[in-house]
């Protein structure tokens, strides 16, 4: 009797230990199948066969393929590390070519650890009104990120042809997934190419010639 009570709490943990691996298996598989066939091609069935289990199972884990979805976003952890690049963009403040050089940096980070993901769930979102909005809440709170740092800039940094709406657009179109997957995939640049080049790019499209004055001294 002692004996088994002994082994109950293990056979707990070993179940607990096995629906994660479970979870994490049918994930896997569902990125793979997401990026190579694309997102409206795969079916669950066909995620199931990869991940090795049944269909009902990964219904019973995710619900359906939007959230499988929203879980590999979520798990991507697409909106990075909020509080490190907020401490990035401090640590750059009154330097604004620093500042533009931590946001690049920022976004590197993001696309080469989960620009598969944000691109499978744009692709989705053309499908499903709820991974759309997950995918534009995204791209918005990047665009406030961007549009809080032009607008504490002094006057003259920016230049003289462009507002702070302008610049935030410029930033956007330069350093997004799809330019950094050309360079990346079709090029064959090197992360830490596209980093420097978006900076320097950056500095270039956004400030002022003389804007090297406000730097911090």
């Amino acid at each position: 009797m002692g004996a088994e009570v002994e082994r109950r709490p293990y056979d707990s943990i070993r179940r607990t230990a096995q629906a994660l691996q479970t979870r994490a298996e049918i994930a896997d598989a569902a990125r793979r199948l997401f990026v190579s066939r694309g997102w409206a091609a795969t079916t669950v069935r066909d995620v199931a066969r990869e991940a090795g289990v049944s269909a009902p199972t990964v219904y019973a884990v995710y619900g359906n393929k939007n959230g499988l979805t929203q879980a590999l976003a979520d798990a991507a952890d697409l909106s990075g590390d909020p509080a490190w690049q907020l401490a990035e963009l401090e640590a750059a403040a009154g330097d604004p070519r620093r500042q533009l050089a931590a946001m690049a940096a920022f976004d590197r980070r993001l696309y080469e650890r989960a620009g598969d993901v944000i691109m499978l769930l744009r692709e989705a979102g053309r499908a499903e009104p709820e991974l759309a909005a997950v995918y534009r809440d995204g791209r918005r709170k990047a665009d406030q990120t961007r549009l809080a740092v032009f607008s504490a800039w002094p006057a003259g940094v920016l230049h003289e042809s462009l507002d702070v709406a302008t610049a935030v657009d410029i930033y956007a179109g330069l350093c997004n997934v799809d330019v950094y997957r050309t360079l990346t995939d079709e090029r064959g640049w090197s992360p830490d190419r596209v980093e420097r080049w978006w900076a320097e790019a950056l500095a270039r499209e956004l400030l002022h010639r003389g804007s090297d004055r406000f730097a911090a001294r």
